[in-house]
């Protein structure tokens, strides 16, 4: 996008389906050897063999159906995606049984939404289409949670993100991210010409102030900022910032994009810090914990305390005391990962994550001649790092905490299932669809 060409050699089809299936079998094996210890532990439970049955039909299931529907399709992201989501159903049933029993549930939902998603015609040529109802569909989705939103804990005084009705709960602001980069990614199509005309790139300033590249940064901004005033949702409102401005630098190729969204991210946290309660707890326990290590920062501490617990090779599952961490099957997984599985461990999650996330640019730099295509790819696998790192970078105290999920492992069935539709958008992508 930016004037530099990239040649991505495809792995042949045949070799690429091996590997998916290899890829596939490995995961089975993971599953089942952690589930034959952690009962070894704990004693047989049959919900976490059924779960694991479910995730064996599930893996069966959709790997026949994308080598028989899409054959060209990147298939290594399906098993990628089945390792992570395995694990997390593992890691949840070892913490908490009735809430692995639903992530399975809703891996079960993921996998019919995924097909469905592959199986829709011309979808990609849809979402562009219609972009503005799409936008309009998300900011009535957004106004709807600010009114009516609930949180599923019940605790006074929560963040309302969610909207539920009989037991169902269902996060909007996950759906939301597939409406962000799909409307972002057509607009700024639209726009590719104008970032590509030459007094732009030659620095004419009449352009760099054009409403045009001006006015969706500013719009951007004043919906995060929305998001994280009435939804109290940092992680949110810091997410769609951040992939929307290396979307839009992606695009343009203009430096001036990325210092100036660095700069209005700095405004808004700064500004939020002395405005918002909730921000400033989250700085102040993290710039230094140990000043309230049994209050307000216990869930860090406790945190840091099982990577130290994890070691290099980790606890082994079931035999750590992950359960000390607040949150710990959603916010916090990665901690509970880490104290189980150990260095080792961390460093597997973040090679996954990172193969996804690289096939997703791989995908992308394939659409030659197709911005929109381009950024929609490209659009999702930032989507999935920033994220990832958010939440991974929040619980080691690197940055503050954000409450975002990490992708495919938290508990939480509006994650997964969203992280499952972008994962068939990602498949289309790569099939060649036009």
């Amino acid at each position: 996008m930016t004037g530099v060409t990239w040649h991505v050699l495809p792995i042949p089809e045949a070799w690429q389906h091996r590997l998916a299936r290899a890829l596939l079998v490995l995961a089975g094996l993971f599953l089942v050897i952690n589930t034959l210890a952690l009962t070894a532990v704990q004693g047989f439970r049959a919900s976490l063999w059924v779960s694991i049955a479910v995730w064996i039909v599930c893996a069966v299931t959709g790997m026949l159906w994308l080598e028989r529907r899409m054959p060209k399709a990147d298939t290594l992201l399906f098993p990628l995606a089945m390792f992570m989501s395995g694990w997390g159903i593992v890691i949840i049933s070892r913490l908490l049984p009735a809430f692995g029993e639903r992530q399975t549930l809703w891996l079960i939902i993921s996998l019919i939404a995924l097909l469905a998603t592959t199986s829709i015609p011309n979808l990609l040529s849809i979402l562009r289409q219609f972009r503005y109802l799409l936008l309009v569909f998300g900011l009535v989705l957004l106004l709807t949670t600010i009114l009516f939103g609930t949180n599923p804990s019940g605790t006074a005084g929560a963040p309302a993100l969610w909207l539920g009705a009989a037991g169902i709960y269902f996060q909007p602001s996950e759906l939301l991210k597939i409406v962000l980069v799909a409307f972002v990614a057509s607009y700024l199509a639209e726009q590719y010409p104008i970032f590509r005309s030459t007094d732009l790139l030659n620095g004419d300033k009449k352009y760099y102030l054009s409403p045009r590249i001006v006015g969706p940064i500013l719009l951007m901004w004043g919906l995060c900022l929305v998001v994280l005033i009435w939804q109290r949702d940092l992680g949110t409102a810091i997410l769609f910032f951040i992939v929307f401005i290396l979307l839009l630098y992606i695009a343009s190729g203009l430096n001036r994009v990325a210092y100036g969204g660095a700069f209005l991210i700095l405004a808004a946290g700064i500004s939020a810090y002395f405005l918002f309660d909730v921000v400033k707890l989250r700085v102040d326990i993290w710039w230094n914990p140990w000043l309230d290590p049994d209050g307000r920062a216990y869930q860090i501490v406790q945190s840091l305390m099982t990577f130290s617990a994890g070691g290099v090779f980790g606890e082994g599952i079931g035999q750590g005391f992950p359960a000390y961490v607040p949150v710990i099957h959603s916010d916090f997984i990665f901690s509970a990962l880490a104290e189980e599985w150990g260095l080792l461990g961390v460093v597997t999650i973040i090679v996954l994550i990172a193969a996804l996330v690289s096939r997703a640019f791989i995908i992308a730099v394939r659409q030659r001649g197709r911005p929109y295509h381009t950024l929609l790819a490209v659009g999702f696998g930032i989507l999935f790092a920033v994220q990832s790192i958010l939440i991974m970078g929040g619980v080691v105290k690197l940055i503050p905490l954000t409450g975002v999920t990490l992708p495919f492992f938290s508990y939480g069935g509006s994650s997964l299932l969203v992280s499952f539709i972008i994962l068939g958008l990602l498949l289309r992508l790569s099939s060649g669809e036009s």
